[in-house]
């Protein structure tokens, strides 16, 4: 995978999370873990992709973080049935598929 690629993927899944954060202050039921597990992953998918934009090298470690948390993130929103929480929940599971891809390549 180019690293163009991921960055696509990555701020993709940025854009979802944020988007579930947000749809989740207007559920009826307490989603305060699933918003900020959104914000979390967005924050750090935001980061990887910035980073990735410039000639640093040493991102295994970030990449990592990244996919732990996408897969974290999917978790939580696997489990509500609400629209923007399943189409968040596939963004991560790309995004952490992505990492993982990447990190196979480029190790």
């Amino acid at each position: 995978m180019k690293k163009e690629a991921l960055i696509s993927i990555l701020y993709k899944c940025v854009a979802k999370c944020y988007h579930c954060a947000d749809a989740c202050l207007e559920e009826p039921m307490d989603m305060s873990n699933c918003i900020r597990l959104n914000n979390v992953c967005a924050t750090t998918c935001n980061a990887l992709a910035e980073v990735l934009s410039t000639n640093f090298k040493e991102t295994s470690g970030l990449i990592n973080f990244c996919f732990f948390v996408c897969q974290q993130c999917e978790k939580e929103c696997e489990q509500h049935t609400n629209n923007h929480c399943q189409v968040c929940a596939q963004a991560c599971k790309e995004c952490a598929n992505a990492c993982q891809e990447y990190l196979q390549e480029h190790d």
